[in-house]
């Protein structure tokens, strides 16, 4: 059973930095593109970052690329989310994913798994 679950959501001050994590379990997590996405009420779920099964690509969202990074660990089946100078429209759960063999697409039908996600808060 593949379960993707997250951490490292909360509240924080705008300006401020999180990192997210998402452990993975159940599949071969080094044959996998990982992402992370993100979702407001009543908004469609928008693509945020992805990294490459090796690690070796990163992509990311326009909006956000000079603000986020994307790492993984594969030791450690293990994907991370850096964000920093953190906006209050950046508030959202924050969603990991994965895609077999993916090439990092920003679309949410192309992956296979979804985690539950984590609520990252923004106050102004």
């Amino acid at each position: 059973q593949v379960q993707l679950v997250e951490f490292g959501g909360g509240l924080v001050q705008a300006g401020g930095s999180l990192r997210l994590s998402c452990a993975a379990s159940g599949l071969i997590f080094s044959r996998y593109t990982m992402a992370w996405f993100r979702q407001v009420p009543g908004k469609e779920r928008e693509f945020v970052a992805a990294i490459s099964w090796g690690g070796g690509s990163t992509y990311y969202a326009d909006s956000m690329k000079e603000r986020v990074t994307i790492s993984r660990d594969n030791a450690k089946n293990t994907v991370f989310l850096q964000m920093n100078s953190l906006k209050s429209e950046d508030t959202a759960v924050y969603y990991c994913a994965a895609d077999l063999w993916g090439v990092g697409k920003p679309d949410a039908y192309e992956y296979d798994y979804w985690g539950r996600g984590t609520q990252v808060t923004v106050s102004s």
